[in-house]
């Protein structure tokens, strides 16, 4: 092309995309320092009104729990992304439950909420292990062993056995419960070694992959688009500025010097780090429908020296535990599919014959009145008979398919509960349920820091869901064709 077809295209890209690189680049800095920023809240009343609660979505509604206090009450305990209230078998009123915990969002995303045989109450969130004594007591936070940036993931209770699982390991105690050993689990006959290419590329995106030092690198390569986007729109309305300076007579000395410096500065930089930039654009344009789908079915060696070359086969993929009484076996659920273990120092062993479960991991896991386990993730919800094991929809009781497909289902399942209405009901994480009121106060609860710069990076903040399939697949290719004119452009000049 020629020199003005590449300025053309570079100028009126760069000016379009200004303002949602600066978005991506700053939304990238906060989610590679979650803990960092784990205090701050952000109001729903501040997002679209998409993001407000309602009928319990949202995750809003993951699971309940009916407990009886030391006075002998019967309340129903309802836990999930807003943290923990209390209410009846009715539904009649809420209250909030949350008192000792930390105030931040993201720390009073519950995982499961339980109630051991000492009649005390746990809760985990991906954080932390809270244990409630007594109804006024509140909560307190337990010392667990947590290994470094692992996320805690569930919590099962066998007799007086109480395991908290993470992304990595388990963390096993006893009653009562002071003190938790941590366990890394044996690993499996079909263990191969890899990991899912998407994975690969996802930690290269952040960074993580090569630890604290590599997130460092990929903060300096998003300043280095913020200077970028900031130089790139200052050579464009300076020239603006001097000419309405020179019509009016005055001096435009000092608006010179800044359009030069611009330029320079906007060249030099552009020039020296563009192999950086493009590497972050296009490992970030992989990492959403449709190159995503390609790269989680293939799996590559992990890369040496990294955080992925681990010793322990279950690194990042542990998700739920549950005991089944039935087998007699611990119920196992990874991101490679369920698992099988007698005892918790036995290798696990693969299931044949299970439902399917979307990527993004399960939400639901518990069994029915007729001893069938109910499984719920975003892929929908099916019914596991493990004894015959077969696999049905809970919906049209259809047999469920081998694959979990798409990673939204045609009803995203976020939560499930027996404990109040007649019978058991679903909650859909975009529409929720009707089953029970949701009280009004609930639609504006804090949303973490973290959780809006997530919104933001994917774009769903300004189109939705739509985001995921398209605004991300554009807006990559159009920046790294942004990127490349003004490669070309200075090249150009240079000659």
């Amino acid at each position: 092309m020629k020199k003005i077809t590449w300025k053309r295209h570079h100028k009126w890209l760069g000016i379009i995309l200004s303002l949602f690189i600066l978005m991506f680049c700053v939304s990238g800095i906060i989610l590679n320092h979650r803990t960092s920023v784990a205090d701050v809240n952000i109001s729903r009343a501040w997002l679209p009104h998409r993001y407000h609660y309602k009928n319990w979505n949202g995750g809003l509604l993951r699971g309940t729990l009916p407990y009886m206090d030391k006075d002998s009450v019967h309340h129903v305990l309802v836990y999930g992304t807003g943290g923990i209230w209390k209410t009846d078998s009715a539904a009649t009123s809420f209250d909030d439950f949350n008192k000792g915990l930390p105030c931040g969002a993201d720390y009073r995303q519950m995982k499961t909420v339980i109630q051991a045989p000492d009649g005390d109450l746990y809760a985990v969130s991906p954080f932390g292990l809270y244990r409630h004594g007594g109804i006024d007591s509140g909560w307190r936070p337990l010392n667990i062993p947590v290994a470094e940036d692992e996320l805690l993931t569930d919590m099962a209770c066998r007799d007086d056995t109480l395991v908290v699982a993470g992304r990595s390991f388990l963390y096993v105690s006893a009653a009562p419960y002071k003190d938790f050993r941590k366990i890394q689990l044996k690993t499996p006959d079909d263990y191969d070694g890899k990991v899912t290419l998407l994975r690969t590329v996802w930690l290269l995106h952040s960074g993580e992959l090569f630890g604290f030092a590599g997130k460092i690198i990929v903060d300096a390569i998003a300043v280095v688009l913020i200077i970028l986007c900031l130089t790139g729109i200052l050579y464009w309305l300076l020239p603006k500025y001097i000419r309405r300076r020179r019509q009016r007579g005055k001096q435009v000395k000092a608006g010179s010097q800044w359009l030069r410096a611009s330029l320079l500065w906007h060249d030099k930089i552009g020039r020296m780090t563009i192999l950086l930039t493009l590497f972050i654009v296009i490992t970030g344009w992989c990492l959403r429908p449709p190159v995503m789908i390609l790269l989680a079915l293939n799996k590559v060696g992990t890369v040496p020296g990294t955080i992925l070359d681990s010793p322990n086969g279950w690194n990042d993929k542990l998700r739920m535990l549950r005991y089944d009484n039935t087998c007699h076996d611990w119920l196992l659920s990874t991101s490679e599919g369920f698992y099988s273990l007698k005892s918790l120092e036995d290798v696990p062993l693969k299931i044949a014959g299970t439902p399917p479960v979307s990527v993004m991991g399960l939400n639901v896991l518990r069994k029915d009145d007729g001893g069938k386990w109910l499984c719920g993730s975003f892929s929908g919800m099916f019914t596991w008979d493990r004894l015959h094991g077969t696999a049905t929809d809970y919906f049209t009781h259809e047999p469920a398919p081998e694959t979990s497909g798409a990673p939204f289902g045609k009803k995203a399942i976020s939560g499930y509960s027996t404990d109040m209405g007649d019978e058991g009901f679903t909650v859909e994480y975009y529409e929720g349920t009707s089953i029970i009121p949701q009280p009004e106060p609930l639609a504006t609860l804090p949303m973490s820091l973290w959780n809006v710069a997530l919104e933001v990076h994917s774009g769903r903040i300004y189109m939705g869901i739509a985001a995921t399939y398209v605004f991300i697949f554009f807006a990559g290719l159009t920046a790294v064709w942004c990127l490349w004119s003004g490669w070309k452009l200075r090249r150009r000049k240079k000659k």
